[in-house]
Formats: structure tokens, sequence, C-alpha cells
């Protein structure tokens, strides 16, 4: 390929990060141009190969295999419980499924407290063994030297800051940032985690007065859940914004379909084919 296709490819690429026309992955640097530009982006979990081509080839530029594979696809109450293997397994299906997304993925709890040699360890395994574009960890400045390492080493670092589930058993769920000393808190985290070099920062359930505030402060990209619509991102979990987690869902999330009720519905229907033997029929059968 010649400099001038090279630098044609990129050209196009940035143009806007939503669409599937672009013939290479969305990096870190067409995220820093999205905002520079105004863009506004849209980011999705995914956890599987499958799920993940359908996200791919809708346009969604960036997915996240979420720690958050605990609460909706393995069983946990909370993220907790889940390892590195499980997060380096998850990550190789969402990269095989993909060809165009920036794949984040997250290192779970326990996976980089120690300290930033833990920190690239873990790290190192998701990109060299999962294929991942960035890597996601909790915290701003009590992550700071894990950020910096990773960033030194060539992995690029998306932060997460407000409710941080990881954190679930000191801090609970509940809104982050309210009352002056939290907001000064998070706003001095946020831009301790773009100094550190991280390429984005996830706000989750923050004010939405305070998440446009860190919006304004910071070059880097905010992604938002439950933090208003200043943010120059925003992210759901997937199984959350098509209807298919059970139960109550957070304020935040909107469902743009219902596929619990769809899945359960087909489900029904052929078990009742079945019974009834109605399937399968001639045009199912082998002679």
């Amino acid at each position: 390929m010649t400099h001038a296709h090279t630098a044609a490819d990129s050209s196009q690429a940035v143009k806007s990060l939503y669409g599937t026309a672009q013939n290479r992955r969305i990096t870190v640097r067409d995220l820093a141009a999205a905002k520079e530009r105004g863009e506004k982006w849209a980011m999705l979990t995914a956890y599987d190969a499958v799920t993940a081509s359908v996200f791919d080839e809708s346009g969604i530029p960036v997915l996240l295999v979420g720690d958050s594979a605990g609460n909706c696809h393995l069983g946990y109450d909370t993220t907790v419980p889940v390892t590195l293997d499980q997060m380096a397994m998850l990550s190789a299906a969402v990269v095989r499924g993909t060809r165009r997304a920036l794949v984040v993925g997250d290192l779970p709890f326990g996976s980089y407290q120690e300290g930033p040699t833990q920190a690239l360890r873990s790290a190192t395994r998701l990109v060299k063994d999962a294929g991942v574009g960035a890597v996601k960890l909790e915290g701003g400045e009590r992550s700071l030297a894990q950020t910096e390492l990773l960033v030194s080493a060539g992995i690029p670092v998306m932060s997460h800051l407000g409710l941080t589930p990881q954190s679930v058993n000191t801090m609970g769920y509940r809104v982050q940032g309210r009352g002056d000393e939290d907001a000064h808190r998070l706003l001095r985290d946020a831009k301790a985690a773009q100094d550190a070099g991280a390429f984005a920062v996830v706000l989750e359930m923050v004010p939405a007065e305070l998440a446009a505030e860190v919006t304004r402060s910071l070059h880097v990209p905010t992604i938002g859940i439950g933090a208003g619509g200043a943010c120059d991102a925003q992210v759901l979990v997937w199984t959350d914004m098509a209807g298919l987690t059970g139960g109550r869902v957070p304020r935040f999330v909107k469902q743009y379909a219902q596929l619990r009720a769809a899945l359960g519905d087909a489900a029904k229907a052929f078990a009742d084919d079945v019974a009834e033997g109605a399937f399968p029929q001639e045009e199912h059968t082998f002679h």
C-alpha cells in the first residue's frame, strides 16, 4: 500500500466514527479527532463473537468487553468474581467477531490493584492473547501509576470514574460526585487520569452538571453512563439496551428492543411445535 493510499484511508476513516464504510479498525486517535470536531458516538458492551459482529456491522465504533459480563452472562451478583482468564476468553471472542470496532478489554478486580507491574502483566495478556486495542481500569489518582506504565508500554488506557462497580463493597450503587468535596475529587481524578495518559474517561452515575464540567475540562473524550447528555459519548450494557436483562433496569437505561420477550416467545413456539408434532416437517428432514 502506498503512502498516498494510507493517507486517503486515514482521512476517510476519521470523517465519522459511526458507520461501516471504513476498512480499518477505529483507533484512539480517531476518538481524539471526534472530540475535536464535536462528534458524539456510542459504545456498547459485548461478550461474544456473534453479538459483537452484529454491533460491528451496525457501525458501533467502540465495543467494551466489560466485566459486567459477571452480572449479565456469568450469573454473578457483582463484577468482583470475574477473573482475568474469563476476560481474556471473552475479549478474544469479541475481537474475532469484529473487523472495524476498537475493542476495549476490562481489567477485572484483582488484576491491577497490586501495582503497575501486575497491571502491565494483566494488560499485556489481553493485548497479546486476546488482541484488544485498549484496556479499561477503574480509579483516578489511585490508579495513576498503573495508567502511566501501561501507556508508556504502548497500551492505550480508558479510565473509569464515578460509580466503579469493582468497589461496590465500599461505595454501594449510588450516584457519585454529589456535594462540593466529592465533585472536586472526581474532577481532580479525571484530570489526573488524562495527565497520566488515559485516552478516554468513563463517567458512571455522575450528576449531569458535573459530567458536563468534566467534559469541558478535558481534551480527551468522556463516555457517560448515567451521566447526562453533555458527555462526548454514551455507553450501555447491551443486554440492558436491547431489553434482554430481566427485572428492573437502572434509571439511566433506555431499552431499544424487548429481546427477552422475543426470545422467550421463540422458545415457546419451538417447544409447542415439537409437542404438537409440527416440527420437524418435510423441508427440515433428510432421506
